[in-house]
């Protein structure tokens, strides 16, 4: 199945309500990102609703605290007094902007990678927006082959499908 088909059915299933929880929903997401793009690594997150802090909802093991955050169901960064995330791993949610980037550790955004975390060569992330406001994001990394506007383009479409099952979920 190409890329295309590969959204189109992912589009059908959620829109059919085949699946309706929201970890069910992000694993997919995690699933076709990771598909389309060939990447070895994927987190899918939500901006609680309440807090604003940006919530893992389905993630790729990257450091050792990954299994215990699998275990409470969540890895959660919380927003900070000033309203940002801050670092990399923020960064479109702070903008709003979709981006990748070659060499992660040159970004202006970039403090590092934190102790015991997998390495990241290539680095990919889409804010989700629904109706003007940022609802979560995807991220991805170390794809196969170096990530290009395509890719951008087909998480961006996927997060407008998560965007608008997002709104319906939460909202």
């Amino acid at each position: 199945m190409d890329t295309r088909s590969e959204i189109e059915a992912f589009r059908k299933k959620v829109s059919s309500g085949e699946v309706s929880s929201l970890k069910e929903i992000s694993d997919l997401v995690l699933d076709i990102s990771k598909c389309v793009t060939r990447s070895k690594h994927c987190y899918v997150a939500i901006v609680d609703p309440e807090n604003k802090d940006s919530v893992g909802i389905s993630f790729s093991h990257m450091t050792g605290e990954c299994e215990a955050y699998r275990e409470m169901g969540e890895a959660r960064f919380p927003v900070r007094k000033d309203g940002t995330y801050g670092g990399l791993l923020g960064y479109s949610l702070d903008t709003g902007e979709s981006f990748y980037i070659k060499d992660p550790e040159s970004h202006p955004a970039s403090h590092g990678i934190p102790a015991g975390h997998v390495h990241v060569k290539q680095f990919l992330s889409v804010p989700v927006i629904n109706g003007g406001d940022i609802l979560g994001q995807i991220v991805l990394g170390n794809p196969e082959e170096d990530y290009d506007d395509s890719h951008l383009e087909l998480v961006n479409e996927i997060a407008g499908i998560y965007g608008e099952t997002l709104q319906k979920l939460l909202y």
